[in-house]
């Protein structure tokens, strides 16, 4: 077995023993890479002592929901939904750049509760250890409250995480990133429930089309898409059935960014982003 190989093996003995020390766990479970990487080896370890909460919102798509539901029905483990609304957590509308900090506590706020009701232990989170590097907010939440984070603890990375979920048999191993609806946005711009709605409804079409990572971030009556960067002629190429498609969903203009997907491109217009 090589080197690689033995680092992922250590690293996952680690988090099997840091869950079974937990004794019971409450997942914040969105159906992603990372929390269903987690809740399937909190199941493996602790069984129905594993605890799996999803909360629907209007930030978050209608389509990773469903797949939630799939995945946690999949893999036996104990699923509760919430209702979560956003657009009324204070501070949250109008957008700031700390935006994921007021969310996520009051969300981790919400999980604490069902903890204690439910006699749970321990309340994680998915973060990976890439996480800590990027500007995440909602990690000061999550620190403030108590929330763990044993995928960051232990240093596994995003790679780490896909390369694990495959060995494991999870169809979430190679399944494109994704992120709350809010972060289409740029910091400052008023977030809406209707303008929410247009995004799902626009990144659902360009999943329609067999683009996989996609995201359309929005700039007032302008949609830019972003594409992976192979997928970007593609995208030319299919240009009229996009803007057909963006523009039924209420946008004036539609562009495409030939940079192509980046992880939180939004997140670059920050005084303190790096060059």
């Amino acid at each position: 077995m090589d080197t690689r190989e033995n680092e992922l093996d250590r690293k996952l003995t680690i988090l099997r023993a840091r869950l079974r020390e937990y004794g019971s766990v409450l997942i914040a479970f969105s159906g992603g890479v990372d929390s269903t990487f987690l809740l399937k080896v909190a199941v493996d370890e602790l069984g129905s002592a594993a605890m799996a909460v999803t909360a629907r919102s209007a930030t978050y798509p209608s389509r990773e929901f469903h797949e939630a539901e799939s995945l946690a029905q999949s893999m036996g483990a104990r699923w509760v939904v919430i209702e979560s609304d956003e657009l009324d957590v204070p501070g949250f509308r109008e957008n700031p750049p700390d935006r994921c900090y007021y969310c996520k506590g009051s969300l981790f706020g919400d999980l604490l509760r069902i903890a204690r009701e439910n006699r749970v232990a321990v309340v994680c989170d998915g973060s990976n250890a890439d996480d800590l590097s990027d500007h995440r907010p909602g990690r000061r939440a999550a620190a403030e409250l108590g929330v763990r984070s044993p995928l960051a603890e232990i240093g596994l990375t995003k790679t780490d995480i896909r390369a694990l979920s495959r060995r494991l048999g999870l169809p979430t191993w190679d399944k494109p990133a994704f992120a709350c609806l809010a972060s289409r946005f740029p910091y400052g711009q008023r977030i809406t429930e209707s303008a929410l709605d247009a995004v799902d409804r626009a990144e659902a079409a360009l999943h329609e089309f067999g683009f996989g990572q996609v995201r359309v971030r929005v700039h007032g009556p302008v949609a830019r898409i972003e594409v992976e960067p192979d997928q970007v002629r593609r995208a030319v190429e299919k240009r009229q059935k996009i803007v057909s498609a963006l523009k039924a969903c209420g946008y004036h203009y539609v562009t495409l960014d030939l940079e192509g997907y980046r992880t939180g491109s939004l997140n670059e217009l920050l005084p303190d982003a790096p060059p």
